[in-house]
């Protein structure tokens, strides 16, 4: 599992977050009724330190990271994370290892 943030994406978190670096962004799953990976869950992001991180990826003082109790949502996945401006959101891309 890799964790991969285009630039627009990054921009986004550092406006929403609008916390003094360095910080962390741990992405995790949460039980929402749906989802694209797994079904009843969706991607959700925390502005919290790690405990015990299974992978991250630091960019300019951000870094983002997944726990290591929350890789299965990630199982056989890297996670690579856009901001749509037309949906003015963001959205993660999950590619499957072949």
């Amino acid at each position: 599992m890799t964790i991969k943030i285009d630039q627009n994406a990054y921009k986004w978190f550092e406006k929403e977050f609008d916390s003094p670096k360095p910080f962390h962004i741990r992405l995790y799953p949460l039980y929402a009724g749906f989802g694209d990976k797994n079904k009843g869950y969706s991607l959700a992001f925390s502005l919290e330190a790690p405990d015990i991180a299974a992978e991250q990826q630091e960019i300019d003082g951000i870094t983002f990271y997944v726990e290591a109790n929350d890789t299965w949502f990630f199982d056989e996945t890297d996670v690579e994370l856009k901001y749509s401006d037309s949906a003015g959101e963001i959205f993660a891309n999950y590619i499957e290892h072949n």
